[in-house]
């Protein structure tokens, strides 16, 4: 079985330049997760797309593959997952004739993710053979439920209400235990190259969950998180 993880690594963020090669700990921030990739006992290649020269010699180093750079029309910031993935895929079709059987999608920005998420991202569509996807998660440390937005008044000003709702009885606190559990994304997407072109997208319609705990869905998009992710290197995971 071929099984593909296929980082992206564009070099464009503006919050923190340059921040998938910045270092986090003792490596880069895009060394973490092809480390983790390369350790997982089913990915038997390693890719990364970026559109950086810079990004690619790093990747390298680390033990991953760079056989194109990204094109910048792919690598902008209203560039989405679909358009450098689907690249990806078809260059290595025509350029190679290498198909994988899955492929799991990683980003830098979540360093802590282990051997063991890309395993059980690929185990839970192994698990399900109907199954287009599967989608590694982390229980949502705010419940979405809670989200709050502004509205105009009509006078000028601003009201709270639900973000969801939009009703302003929902933006009393509730009791978290009244709510159904919620996850967030922690960044590891696993699926069958099929759902490209049937369904435009990465994920398809039939998606499997596996869930890893917070600590290993930690996001880095700004100076603040890498300062925590600092702390959890140095009290979680030494």
């Amino acid at each position: 079985m071929k099984v593909l993880a296929l980082i992206g690594a564009r070099s464009g963020s503006k919050g923190v330049p340059n921040k998938n090669i910045k270092l986090l700990g003792d490596k880069p921030l895009l060394a973490w997760v092809i480390e983790a990739a390369k350790k997982s006992k089913y990915v038997n290649r390693v890719i990364v797309s970026t559109d950086s020269e810079e990004y690619a010699k790093v990747a390298r180093e680390y033990g991953a593959e760079t056989p194109f750079l990204r094109p910048t029309e792919l690598a902008g910031d209203k560039s989405t997952d679909f358009d450098y993935v689907n690249h990806a895929v078809d260059w290595l079709r025509e350029n190679e004739n290498y198909e994988p059987d899955i492929v799991v999608r990683g980003m830098p920005t979540v360093p802590f993710q282990q051997p063991g998420d890309f395993d059980g991202a690929v185990e839970a569509l192994l698990n399900d053979l109907e199954a287009d996807s599967s989608i590694v998660m982390a229980p949502a440390s705010q419940h979405p439920a809670k989200a709050l937005k502004l509205v105009p008044d009509g006078q000028g000003g601003e009201l709270v209400v639900g973000y969801i709702s939009g009703d302003p009885k929902d933006a009393a606190p509730l009791l978290r235990q009244g709510y159904a559990k919620a996850y967030f994304r922690a960044n590891l997407i696993a699926f069958r190259p099929y759902v490209l072109s049937k369904f435009n997208s990465i994920i398809g319609e039939r998606i499997r969950p596996y869930i890893v705990p917070q600590d290993r869905s930690v996001d880095i998009d700004s100076p603040i998180d890498f300062v925590i992710a600092e702390h959890l290197i140095k009290n979680l995971f030494r």
